[in-house]
This record gives C-alpha cells, structure tokens and sequence, in this order.
C-alpha cells in the first residue's frame, strides 16, 4: 500500500513533534524553515537535491 503526502505535511508533522514533544522553539523551527528556503536559492541546491534523490533510491532499493 502506497500513500502520497506532500512534502509540506510531512515537515509540518516532523516540526509540530519538535514543538511538542522535543521543547524546541517555534522561533527555532521557524528560522531553520527560511534557512531552508534560503539554502535552496544557492549554489548547494542541486548537490543537495542530488543527494536526497540518491539517499531515497538506496532507501528504496532502486538502484539504475
């Protein structure tokens, strides 16, 4: 069985149980959220893409 979840869900849920059950700040997980959007605008972004794509596949076991 397969379910689909935005990736926006999934980090929704992840920070909620950081707010909740680990005591991080609101103000902490909000500024990893931009340093986030802000690391994707950079030169990084496609070494980091390729990366995750690459850790999801052996995750998988999807190799090519």
């Amino acid at each position: 069985m397969n379910v689909n979840l935005p990736v926006v869900v999934v980090f929704g849920l992840a920070a909620w149980a950081a707010v909740r059950l680990l005591g991080i700040r609101p103000w902490a997980v909000a500024l990893i959220a931009l340093f986030g959007f802000y690391l994707a605008d950079t030169f990084a972004a496609p070494a980091i893409d390729n990366g995750t794509r690459t850790g999801v596949d052996i995750v998988n076991n999807q190799h090519d």
